[in-house]
């Protein structure tokens, strides 16, 4: 640990000691005040509760056998009724390698290097429908040696205290998807002309159901919990990045939605539950669609408020791609999107979603144009500090997962946003700077404290954005 991380620590510490001590704490020369903590001029003050209540591998977790689930109170993430605010990742292929022996480690490997970064959430494919080293190989059959390598991708999610959020059917082509469903679908004589047909179907839906409960009543056979049991698992995800261009009205995809979300907690009621939305906005909320990427975003069947307002969704998931859909030149621009996409999105989870949001794609390429480390690293920083702006509110901005973390030798499945920490040291100290920042958050009201997150220069403040700690 560096000079300034001990710093930072043992001013914590004293802040802890001094506030147990009901008075007021001194940390790098000023006086701190026990204060409330005001969201929009009503106070929130921090319930009381024990343990870190981060959700991860830090002091103060409980024994493994009672770690808790985490749930949702309000816009917030709640551990033990705790606020819980996320520095993650995502690794989507885990299941893939842990079906290889001679790839398996590499997902201990990407494990052990995210938890010594202080990442507390990992999003990954939870299916792998009727491809090379398919979980499903055809509706309701399983591939038992791929189901047990999921099996250990919880277990060893567990071991280094990573919650996962396990997505279920993808609706790109990639890992089958939408289109693979389909594919069956005709296979067994039903009259399809289109991939968007797998929202309406009735069989279709029989199939995804069938995946739905097949995965959420498995019980792994490394640990012997039943996967709707398990508080490894973060949340659900319905799919990833739905879309259906057949219905440009967003009809067909609300009433999937609708019915699939209801669904999945039918079997689940203990978990939390996302769509998978990269966040467009639709024909409900014309007064948003100026904050889409493009015109096209309109068109593609989603509707970020709407289908967020679904029974059974407990919070909003967002990507961010502004090189995909902006421009793959690398420009300023990229870095203004992001942040008025982001507090567009902060600010309809807390006014008419009032739920939290979670960013749960955002990176840029290495293969677009103008691209440099420099570039990734402002990009990163900026996604950060724009969710720190809602944390230290008690905002909805819950957190974000980098797309993606990739640990050493597994270049070949690169798509350009891979973030491998050992060979970027400088991205590496600005994820790990996020994750002690958000750690001393998620603990401060363990300590009973009461903060006015909209005092100036308040400790608060110090911890959050002071550039050097």
């Amino acid at each position: 640990m560096d000079v300034a991380l001990k710093l930072l620590f043992s001013c914590v510490v004293l802040v802890f000691v001094v506030f147990v001590n009901d008075g007021p704490a001194v940390c790098g020369g000023e006086a701190m005040e026990p204060l409330e903590m005001v969201v929009d001029g009503a106070e929130n003050q921090c319930p009381s509760f024990s343990g870190s209540g981060n959700g991860g591998a830090y002091p103060g977790d409980t024994e493994d056998d009672a770690w808790p689930m985490v749930q949702k109170k309000g816009n917030q993430f709640v551990v033990n009724d705790q606020p819980f605010y996320v520095n993650g990742f995502n690794t989507y292929w885990l299941m893939v390698f842990a079906a290889d022996e001679s790839t398996r480690g590499k997902v201990s490997e990407v494990f052990q290097q995210a938890s010594a970064v202080g990442l507390t959430v990992c999003r990954t494919w939870a299916f792998n429908d009727g491809q090379w080293r398919a979980l499903q190989k055809s509706p309701s059959v399983y591939d038992e040696v791929v189901f047990k390598a999921l099996d250990f991708v919880v277990s060893e999610a567990k071991k280094y205290k990573i919650r996962l959020i396990l997505s279920l059917i993808n609706n790109w082509e990639a890992y089958g998807g939408k289109a693979q469903y389909v594919k069956w679908g005709k296979a067994a004589g039903l009259n399809l002309t289109s991939d968007d047909q797998f929202f309406s179907h009735p069989t279709l839906k029989s199939y995804y159901k069938a995946h739905v409960k097949n995965v959420l009543n498995r019980v792994n056979t490394f640990t012997n919990i039943t996967y709707k049991d398990d508080p490894t698992i973060f949340a659900w995800e319905l799919m990833n990045e739905p879309r259906c261009t057949l219905d440009p009205s967003g009809d067909t995809l609300q009433a999937w939605i609708e019915e699939m979300a209801v669904f999945v907690k039918s079997i689940d009621s203990k978990h939390l539950v996302e769509i998978g939305m990269e966040g467009f906005y639709g024909l409900s909320t014309p007064n948003k669609v100026q904050y889409n990427p493009n015109t096209y975003a309109q068109q593609v069947g989603t509707d970020f408020i709407r289908n967020n307002l679904a029974l059974g969704i407990d919070f909003a998931s967002v990507h961010i791609y502004a090189d995909s859909w902006i421009s793959p030149s690398i420009t300023d621009a990229h870095l203004q999107f992001t942040k008025s996409w982001m507090e567009a999105h902060i600010e309809d989870a807390e006014m008419y979603l009032g739920m939290p949001v979670l960013f749960s794609e955002f990176g840029v390429s290495a293969n677009d144009p103008g691209y440099n480390s420099s570039f990734r690293n402002t990009l990163i920083s900026l996604v950060y500090k724009t969710l720190l702006n809602s944390t230290k509110k008690g905002g909805a901005g819950a957190g974000s997962l980098l797309w993606q973390l990739f640990p050493e030798g597994t270049d070949y499945m690169d798509d350009g946003y891979a973030v491998v920490l050992s060979k970027s040291p400088s991205t590496s100290n600005i994820i790990s700077l996020h994750s002690t920042r958000l750690a001393i958050f998620n603990s401060v009201c363990s300590w009973h404290c009461r903060w006015g997150c909209k005092k100036k220069d308040n400790i608060l403040d110090a911890f959050l954005y002071h550039d050097d700690l």
